[in-house]
């Protein structure tokens, strides 16, 4: 086997143990999508284990108990805005409501997984006008297991108009004085967009640095 034979296997590895992390930290209320996800887990660690020359109960081990070891994980989301109003999705798991987006897939851009997520929420194909900051799960209350960064992005689209299917319960816009219950996170990200296209917030805005050299 040539070394880009074994540096696309590992790749491929480590796919499979991302996928099967994200799947484990969000389908903890379904008995079936966990032995799924613990099946592609068990995989990924054998075919590394094969590749490293370990054993793959040792290397399963380690997943287990690191499943987001690889790094932090990446959401993309998508703000619309419309007449002043900005659109959010109600969501399936907890009724709240939130801006469109979602978990970045392997060999996904943070981009293409906002875009992905608008269309898979709300039927509206649009296309990105600014990058709107990246922000930090846990500096903006996101209430995840794991430490999460969100990509924001400001959409555009021809059509404006949600077409419900079963990724959200409904979908609306929104005035910045008529927010509906927002979901963790969201709660403080969907206000801040305002402060945003104001001018009163920076854009592209990022987490301070609350580090010093002394």
């Amino acid at each position: 086997m040539t070394n880009d034979e074994k540096a696309l296997l590992r790749q491929i590895a480590d796919e499979l143990r991302a996928i099967a992390g994200f799947g484990l930290n969000f389908a903890i209320h379904s008995p079936n999508d966990t032995e799924r996800y613990e099946f592609v887990l068990r995989v990924s660690a054998r075919l590394a284990a094969l590749l490293e020359g370990q054993e793959a109960a040792a290397l399963l081990d380690h997943y287990q108990n690191h499943f987001f070891s690889i790094g932090p994980a990446a959401s993309g989301e998508a703000a619309v805005v419309h007449q002043g109003k900005l659109l959010l999705v109600q969501r399936s798991d907890n009724g709240l409501w939130a801006l469109p987006g979602g978990i970045t897939d392997p060999g996904e851009t943070l981009a293409e997984t906002a875009w992905r997520e608008l269309y898979e929420e709300t039927g509206i194909c649009g296309r990105i006008s600014r990058f709107l900051g990246l922000f930090d799960s846990r500096l903006w209350h996101s209430e995840k297991r794991v430490h999460f960064y969100h990509a924001l992005f400001l959409f555009e689209a021809d059509d404006w108009r949600p077409k419900l299917n079963d990724e959200a319960h409904a979908a609306a816009y929104f005035a910045e004085d008529q927010l509906p219950p927002l979901s963790p996170g969201h709660h403080l990200r969907a206000p801040f967009i305002f402060k945003q296209l104001r001018g009163e917030a920076a854009v592209p805005y990022f987490d301070p640095i609350n580090k010093n050299c002394d």
